[in-house]
């Protein structure tokens, strides 16, 4: 007997096949291999950040009655109270300050040395290498070797400025509250320096020479090009930029936590450290929440803003529609900034002007074989470019120093630190902080844990990206765009908004304080980063050589391991550095979710070796040391890759 499915024009199959063609118009034509290539992405979106982000909200809504113990409803009690609350407001003002001076200093000394390596110079390659070393240090790294330098008995920093006459006696950095946020500021802009030199340097490359060179033969100054040319022509790359650093700042912990606590006088406490006071070390889980809660509307201007930008190439369709509210607002916008860079930019083309017309009287008065010799093109090239590398010079010691600093300090006696002898070099040279600390502390348990959590959570979040942005790129199915919209999301949520309803989550299932609860949690915010990156590299690769590879019989799966991903090496390689160093220098879920001592991670390892003001300054410098070392070596052998795979994916995404 024939089945009746089998019988070509039977009632079964008739009408198997519209279903099925039904569903491909309702869901795409290829859903049903993308579900399998995005369901592992979108568990994580959905599991923990998304549903942790709503639970944060029904938790902001909740305060813990001292007296029963128990939870209890408040509504929006808890947010209405920050209005008179003077911690929040101080703490916002702080975060406010800390926020708007670092993005000011770190975008003006960005830009600066970012013209000056693309300009000729001599080893362009070895002194952009040399800008870019803050990136590869971890933050527990920067923290302790900046705390050293600023310690008012052993640190560097005094001796200096004494030598140099411009104070007379030795200043508490870190302990003085007039002090305290510019000197935290300073080390914001020491640690972003490579962000913004790396993303405005590509942007500059992408100028075109032409219409530089055209406004130069028009008489344009130096100041006027930039102005006119350089700043127009690089208004994207600026805008996403600012943003992107503006949520990175704004949403700061970890540096500021470990050099300060938030100290003295709350004058560097965050909004961020306000939050993690309220939340973890005092138990009141919904006041907490609402402090993190309290900056979303900011936020979600902020990320709705870098979402207009970043996606700007998929809105090719003209519309019929006249300009909306947005449009006209920002035109308004636009007119406004080009006013205030024209104000801003003003002092510097008179003075250029003014120089001009110096130079010209000189030239005048100097007899006409002396003019020719002065106005000779390659002596000028000569000497532009010797003023820039001097331009440089202040940028590379600023950069150098806290590298330099961590070493002789690891070098030295542990009497030779405490009496300040020899404060700038070594004498004797000495191992003995190394073997102290490896043989003293746990920091070989810390280092393994660190390789564990960090190369599991890299290769699960490279490996899922892979998957899911091939997919958003490639394959046509329901929700692609909606999904786009919601990674982007995720990859600028702040990790301040989450880190409480996260504890939470961990509590709930049972693996907080294991090192699953870190692997779990961190590709939370590897993997929206690596797909948004690969996803951009993706679309960047031709299509066609795929269709050739599946007409000949290659299955999807295998056009994709056999021919896009090895085309697409540059952007696996980059995200897979930028993955393993930000889960190697993670340090605000580790600190909240591992307590055990011998589950500690490296930050948190370097971190628990200061007891209250005691700091064994060589046992942390040789540790510092040590903790850069393997990022540095993976670094320097995949450099090569880093830029073109981030810019190339950070523009097409």
């Amino acid at each position: 007997m024939v089945s009746q499915a089998t019988v070509p024009g039977s009632p079964a199959r008739a009408v198997s096949i519209p279903t099925q063609r039904r569903l491909r118009l309702l869901l795409g034509r290829d859903w049903k291999i993308a579900s399998v290539f995005v369901f592992p992405m979108v568990l994580i979106m959905l599991g923990l950040i998304f549903w942790p982000f709503f639970e944060a909200i029904l938790l902001s809504t909740t305060a813990l009655n001292f007296i029963s113990g128990q939870t209890v409803f408040v509504g929006f009690r808890n947010y209405t109270r920050l209005l008179t609350s003077s911690d929040y407001l101080l703490s916002i003002q702080a975060t406010l300050q800390f926020t708007i001076w670092s993005l000011t200093i770190k975008f003006a000394t960005g830009m600066t040395i970012a013209l000056v390596l693309n300009s000729r110079i001599p080893y362009r390659n070895v002194l952009s290498g040399i800008m870019l070393l803050p990136w590869i240090v971890p933050e527990i790294v920067t923290a302790l070797a900046w705390k050293s330098i600023y310690d008012p008995i052993f640190g560097g920093l005094n001796p200096i400025l004494q030598g140099a006459g411009i104070i007379d006696q030795p200043q508490g950095w870190l302990s003085d509250p007039d002090l305290a946020m510019g000197s935290v500021i300073a080390v914001n802009v020491w640690k972003g320096i490579p962000f913004y030199v790396l993303l405005l340097l590509a942007g500059l490359k992408a100028i075109d020479r032409e219409q530089l060179e055209a406004a130069e033969v028009d008489g344009a100054t130096a100041v006027q090009r930039f102005r006119h040319v350089t700043l127009p022509g690089m208004r994207f790359v600026i805008i996403v930029t600012l943003l992107l650093s503006f949520i990175s700042t704004f949403n700061q912990f970890g540096l500021i936590f470990l050099m300060t606590g938030g100290g003295p006088s709350g004058v560097t406490k965050l909004y961020s450290i306000l939050a993690y006071e309220k939340a973890i070390r005092s138990l009141q889980y919904g006041p907490g929440v609402a402090i993190a809660f309290s900056v979303a509307p900011l936020m979600a201007v902020i990320i709705w803003m870098l979402a207009r930008f970043m996606r700007q190439e998929d809105r090719t369709v003209p519309t019929r529609k006249g300009p909306g509210l947005g449009d006209r607002v920002a035109k308004v916008a636009k007119r406004a900034f080009s006013a205030f860079l024209d104000l801003v930019f003003l002092p510097a083309e008179l003075l250029v002007k003014f120089f001009e017309l110096v130079g010209n009287a000189i030239r005048a008065l100097l007899p006409r074989q002396q003019k020719q010799v002065l106005i000779r093109r390659e002596e000028r090239r000569r000497w532009g470019m010797v003023g820039r590398l001097l331009v440089l010079v202040p940028f590379l010691l600023f950069v150098l120093f806290p590298f330099y600093w961590v070493l002789v300090t690891s070098l030295k006696t542990t009497p030779q630190i405490s009496e300040r002898e020899s404060v700038f070099w070594p004498d004797p040279f000495t191992l003995e902080q190394y073997t102290s600390l490896i043989g003293d502390t746990p920091f070989l348990l810390w280092l393994l844990n660190s390789i564990i959590v960090a190369t599991v959570s890299t290769v699960i979040s490279v490996f899922l990206a892979a998957l899911a942005a091939y997919a958003l790129s490639r394959l046509k199915f329901a929700g692609a765009g909606l999904l786009t919209t919601f990674l982007l999301i995720t990859y600028l949520l702040p990790g301040t908004m989450l880190f409480i309803p996260l504890y939470q989550t961990l509590t709930d299932i049972g693996i907080i304080n294991t090192y699953a609860a870190l692997i779990v949690t961190y590709p939370t915010f590897l993997l929206p980063f690596a797909t948004w990156v690969m996803l951009g590299y993706f679309r960047s690769i031709p299509v066609e050589l795929e269709e050739a590879a599946m007409i000949d019989g290659a299955s999807r799966f295998y056009a994709m391991w056999k021919i896009t991903l090895p085309l697409a090496a540059p952007a696996l390689l980059a995200v897979t550095l930028v993955a393993f160093t930000t889960a190697w220098n993670e340090f605000l879920f580790a600190f909240v979710f591992i307590t055990s001592e011998s589950l500690r991670t490296l930050p948190i390892g370097l971190q628990s070796m200061v007891v209250g003001d005691i700091l064994p300054w060589g046992k942390l410098m040789a540790a510092s040391l040590l903790t850069a070392i393997p990022v540095a070596v993976l670094y320097i052998y995949a450099q090569r890759y880093l830029a073109d795979g981030l810019t190339i994916g950070g523009v097409k995404g």
